[in-house]
């Protein structure tokens, strides 16, 4: 199985390791599922409020092009914190053939 993997943090207050936690913690559900890492795209910075993220726009081309199976992420809200925006972006990816799973709370 192609998995991407997808972390963001919102704020310049944050740090930049929060990135490193969440793409680590994401890598170890990649092992664990016995899958592959297909790419691994990131925002800083980046408020979860916008869809206009560059790390999240690559995400979804590569989908478009069938790059992965799967966006592996730690939450939902690393996706979005706009629960329209998390059905917007789930209807794409299904029609794309790509399932999302969280870490917190499964497919």
């Amino acid at each position: 199985m192609r998995i991407a993997i997808y972390a963001r943090f919102s704020s310049t207050m944050q740090s930049e390791a929060s990135i490193e936690d969440q793409t680590r913690l994401c890598l170890e559900q990649v092992e664990r599922l016995g899958g592959s890492v297909a790419g691994t795209f990131s925002d800083m910075a980046l408020s979860g409020a916008s869809m206009h993220r560059p790390g999240l726009e690559s995400l979804m081309k590569q989908a478009e092009r069938g790059a992965f199976d799967m966006v592996l992420t730690e939450a939902l809200d690393r996706l979005s914190r706009d629960q329209a925006d998390v059905a917007t972006l789930f209807k794409r990816l299904n029609f794309y053939g790509v399932r999302i799973v969280t870490l917190s709370e499964g497919e």
